[in-house]
């Protein structure tokens, strides 16, 4: 057998093959007349595109088939080839039906039948763009919904005390619902502490769900992980298992809903509770709700513990404080009460044989009393926080210094020039700082008399307060440090810096000591 008998030697069935080939691209061909911008030639894939038969695809205008937006690119096209030979661009063609869909074409110089002729590939690039603008979209969301996280977990972390309400309110921002409820797990049984969508039947709420046994809850908490019911109706095992468990008063939360969502609330291994959604949707809830519900679950699980230690912490300040009431008490009152009563008790009987002496008693036995009254009105003062909020601060400046002369027989003086109102935060710090103050000179300073000025000036609150005591060298004392025997000052450093207050302290062995604090208004501080 002759081997060229394996290839076409004809013209014709060169044409043939050529034919097969064009035909059996994908992509779109089109041969158009440059002269004429009639279609001269077009495989069937290019027909199609546009919604003809390749008969009736060939011989129509470029203004038949082509956007009316994209038809100078044909004009662009023939230039660009000439100089470049090839030209790509992306162009708007029309179906049959006047519908526009997306194109990619690429353009060269073509000889076809002996006249210049411009070959086209086209390929509809509808689908990609569709695909594009859905990844685009997802896109869109997914940083919406991350930026929403941010701002719910923002949100919860900015409180200390436990909102359950607040919960649901964020938890409905992310993954929306017809109804929820949050439970609180206590010891076996479940409690609603909120509810959102359910209007409540009145003596029903709080619902309580009891557990039977670990398994039951082992089954609910499900490992840390949402469960999702597409239908609370069904004979699914879950939807069973659900129907269980809320039944008398919670049944309410079953009613006109049929998907549901349980998301487990812990932390370290400690379930704390749980959140439970509904919606009247068949199968609403997805994974991707799931895992979104699961975020905010973990981000209030936090908040459900630092508002239990918030709690903890208030009730161990409240005991702290009692504790410290209950000290001055014995050291201050208790003491100068004690006093006063052995010189009442001895009086009568030196009232006979020294009466300069029983004077001078008196004296003291006034003196005591009076500090033990002013002692006792100082720490109600403190027992009543509003107090030191709402009074003037230089009626609680003489309450101090009257308490420290008769706890103490040294003699405080308290003057007051100009008068201002001060932000609470404000005048709690600085009564609190002159209070530690007189504390640290009754310990350590071996004063006999205390000098107490406050000033209000413009803007700038000053408070000096000036013992004549031994002293002490400020250099031996630092921010990091503390010298001993004035283990008050760092104290009144820090809150002076929470205020945004000068804390200055001049001393010397011997010569005494001088504290001063100053405030100025915030609205006046850029001009310092």
């Amino acid at each position: 057998m002759n081997a060229n008998q394996n290839h076409p030697s004809k013209p014709e069935e060169k044409g043939q093959l050529y034919r097969e080939i064009f035909d059996a691209i994908s992509d779109g061909l089109i041969i158009q007349d440059s002269e004429t911008l009639r279609v001269v030639e077009a495989n069937s894939a290019a027909a199609a595109m546009h919604g003809y038969s390749r008969e009736e695809f060939i011989g129509l205008h470029l203004t038949e088939y082509v956007h009316p937006d994209s038809q100078h690119l044909f004009i662009e096209s023939a230039q660009t080839v000439q100089s470049d030979g090839v030209f790509e661009s992306p162009a708007i063609h029309v179906h049959r039906d006047g519908s526009p869909f997306p194109v990619e074409v690429q353009r060269t110089p073509f000889t076809y039948q002996s006249r210049p002729c411009l070959l086209s590939v086209v390929r509809d690039i509808s689908k990609r763009i569709q695909e594009e603008k859905l990844l685009d979209q997802q896109a869109e969301v997914r940083v919406r919904e991350q930026a929403t996280l941010l701002d719910i977990s923002h949100t919860l972390a900015s409180t200390l005390e436990l909102k359950p309400d607040l919960i649901l309110e964020q938890l409905n921002v992310i993954v929306k619902y017809n109804h929820a409820a949050l439970f609180v797990l206590n010891n076996s049984t479940l409690e609603v502490v909120a509810l959102r969508g359910v209007q409540q039947v009145e003596n029903a709420a709080p619902f309580r769900v009891h557990l039977d046994g670990k398994d039951a809850i082992a089954r609910l908490f499900n490992k840390h992980r949402p469960i999702r019911i597409a239908d609370v109706s069904s004979a699914d095992e879950q939807a069973q298992f659900l129907r269980l468990l809320l039944t008398n008063g919670a049944a309410v939360l079953l009613n006109g809903v049929q998907a549901w969502m349980w998301v487990p609330l812990a932390v370290k291994g400690r379930i704390m509770g749980g959140v439970g959604l509904a919606h009247s949707e068949q199968n609403y809830f997805t994974s991707h709700h799931a895992d979104l519900a699961l975020t905010v679950a973990n981000q209030a699980a936090i908040t459900m513990v630092n508002a239990e230690l918030y709690q903890q912490a208030q009730a161990l300040a409240a005991l702290q404080e009692r504790q410290r009431l209950a000290q001055n008490l014995h050291d201050a009152v208790n003491q100068s009460l004690f006093s006063a009563g052995l010189i009442a008790e001895v009086l009568p009987r030196l009232w006979d044989r020294d009466q300069d002496l029983a004077r001078q008693s008196l004296e003291d036995l006034r003196r005591l009393t009076r500090g033990a009254m002013a002692e006792m009105r100082a720490l109600l003062a403190e027992l009543r926080p509003s107090t030191l909020t709402d009074s003037d601060l230089g009626d609680l400046l003489r309450l101090l210094g009257n308490a420290f002369t008769g706890r103490t027989n040294i003699t405080a003086t308290v003057s007051v020039t100009g008068q201002v109102t001060l932000p609470a935060e404000v005048q709690v710090a600085v009564y609190r700082i002159c209070q530690e103050a007189l504390n640290n000179i009754a310990k350590h300073a071996g004063a006999g008399k205390v000098e107490i000025h406050l000033k209000h000036e413009d803007a700038l609150t000053e408070l000096s307060i000036r013992d004549d005591g031994q002293g002490f060298d400020p250099s031996q004392f630092t921010t990091t440090t503390t010298t001993p025997g004035h283990y008050g000052l760092s104290m009144m450093r820090e809150r002076a810096e929470a205020i945004g207050a000068q804390l200055s302290i001049t001393s010397q062995p011997r010569h005494g000591t001088e504290l001063t604090i100053r405030w100025r208004e915030a609205k006046h501080k850029e001009g310092l």
